[in-house]
């Protein structure tokens, strides 16, 4: 099989989906799976969308235009600021923004009012994460002038977290926000269909009964592709962490010999020993400009040495290792955001699953054939990560 290439078990992002549009149904709160993680790649927005999302979110209008280009007829909305550049694109291809510039805004209006049709609006407000957002005490007063204008209706209020900050909302800020939706409507006479409170971030609180106020809405990415809590990466109960495994190609092996401290139990008197154990360096075609090196969860007995931007260097253990043999990743959110931008990595998707309709432009290898995938199974921890606990 061609190297490198990530595959994709698109069965294992359904079934998280379908878990977490389970859980947080008796709290009436909707789910809408985030595509950016994945370059707006339309089987994966397809699998969300069959596990339960009442729509998808990007933050790209390119990735946009990538899943309309496919079929995708589901509400998207675009979750950046849009870009002045970009409103007539928006407004075509797009059901909802997120805003926080009125001027933006004025924009949307004209660009839908040259088409003929509404633009939805969410304003999305600043509660320290410090990444974009209105302050609160302005809602009121950009609300009022967002419904005086034609062409773009607003739908609702949200906001962020933990994204530039990592600060994890909390129930004080939940009833914020609430707070603030119920001013917005007292004082402007409307009623707003959507409080989006944040993102996978914002579960730990959700699913563990915190006080949820108003929200009725998720944006989900990192969650429903692999199955954590993004701040501290543990694992979410009955969801599946290895949807993605990336495969590299080894181009070089060097056998050396390098001194191990081997550690004896603390019970015993006699001194920590260094031993020479064999070890072998291996060269992998796939480098910094494919993947996020330090977010690969690496195989066991192998350590990172290096990686520039062509070339990952590892240490293994395994002194088997052979040019041509092929070595297998499970990657964090930051190396399948990396992997599924690179135009020189093949993505592969799971068995009896529909490919997508068109090519995504920038990517000219496009989509691999239909395959059973065995990826490794769950287990695998960062080295940065503390060991994982399930959330309830």
């Amino acid at each position: 099989m061609p190297t490198p290439r990530i595959e994709i078990d698109l069965r294992k992002i359904c079934h998280n989906t379908r878990c977490l549009v389970d859980r947080l149904r008796p709290s009436r709160i909707n789910v809408v799976g985030v595509t950016k993680g994945v370059c707006g790649h339309p089987a994966v927005a397809q699998a969300m969308l069959d596990g339960g999302a009442v729509g998808l979110a990007d933050a790209r209008i390119s990735n946009v235009e990538r899943l309309r280009n496919a079929s995708v007829t589901a509400p998207i909305s675009l979750i950046r600021t849009p870009m002045l550049s970009q409103v007539e694109q928006v407004v075509s291809l797009c059901d909802v923004s997120h805003n926080t510039e009125i001027a933006v805004i004025a924009a949307l209006s004209e660009a839908a009012s040259r088409q003929g049709t509404v633009h939805d609006v969410i304003l999305m407000v600043e509660f320290g994460d410090g990444r974009e957002g209105i302050l609160p005490a302005n809602l009121e007063v950009i609300a009022r002038r967002v419904l005086a204008l034609k062409g773009v209706r607003l739908k609702g209020i949200g906001a962020n977290f933990a994204c530039l900050n990592a600060a994890p909302p909390d129930s004080v800020a939940m009833n914020r926000i609430s707070c603030l939706a119920d001013a917005v409507e007292q004082s402007c006479g409307v009623l707003l269909q959507v409080v989006s409170g944040g993102n996978s971030a914002s579960l730990p609180l959700i699913l563990g009964a915190g006080s949820l106020g108003r929200t009725n809405c998720l944006r989900l990415g990192e969650a429903l592709l692999l199955g954590v809590e993004p701040l501290t990466q543990t694992r979410i109960a009955g969801l599946h962490t290895d949807a993605f495994c990336l495969i590299a190609e080894v181009i070089e092996v060097h056998a050396c010999d390098r001194s191990d401290r081997v550690f004896r139990p603390s019970s015993s008197s006699e001194p920590v020993a260094e031993v020479c154990l064999p070890h072998a360096r291996v060269i992998l075609a796939i480098g910094q400009q494919d993947v996020d090196a330090v977010d690969l969860l690496l195989p066991p007995g192998t350590n990172l040495v290096g990686a520039t931007s062509d070339h990952l260097v590892l240490e293994t253990r395994d002194r088997r290792m052979k040019v041509g043999d092929e070595m297998r990743f499970q990657p964090n959110y930051s190396a399948v955001l990396r992997a599924m931008s690179s135009g020189d990595i093949l993505v592969e998707l799971g068995p009896d699953q529909p490919e997508p309709a068109s090519q995504p432009n920038g990517h000219p290898r496009g989509v691999g054939s239909k395959r059973s995938l065995t990826p490794k199974g769950e287990g695998y921890l960062s080295p940065r990560s503390p060991r994982p606990f399930e959330l309830v």
